[in-house]
Parts: structure tokens; sequence; C-alpha cells
């Protein structure tokens, strides 16, 4: 699946996108997939709650489920002004 990093994510990882293969069965099981990984992951993913996704360009939950998921992106919650 392609995995999408935006703003202070994307920074903290170095990517903008990658391609994951993970046997991930939610979100949250993905994230701990990539904070697993190296430090930088670990930094991003430090406080979810920081953090909204977007399961194939719908927002979501970090309990939904990957099956049939095509893309992942993270981000920051967005403020107006």
């Amino acid at each position: 699946m392609n995995v999408m990093y935006f703003a202070w994510v994307r920074e903290r990882i170095g990517l903008p996108q990658e391609q994951v293969k993970t046997q991930a069965a939610t979100v949250a099981e993905l994230v701990a997939e990539l904070s697993a990984r190296e430090e930088r992951y670990a930094a991003a993913f430090a406080d979810i709650s920081a953090l909204r996704v977007a399961v194939d360009q719908e927002l979501a939950d970090f309990d939904a489920p990957l099956a049939g998921v095509r893309e992942v992106a993270f981000f920051p919650p967005m403020t107006g002004g």
C-alpha cells in the first residue's frame, strides 16, 4: 500500500511517501509496525493524538481496517483562520 506523510510527519520521517508491505489489520497496527522500524518513525508517531489519518482519501480513525486499502495518509490536524 502507498503510505503518505504530510507536514511535520514528513519532516520527521524524511519521506513524502513510500510503498509498504504490511500484515497490519488496522491503522493502529500499521503505526506500531512503522514505529518499530527505526527512531525517525518512532518520533513521528510518538503521540498519535496529534495526528489524523485518511484511508483511501477518507478521514478515518486509527482502528480503521486496512483490508483492501490502497493508500494511508498521516498528517497533523488542520487549523483554519
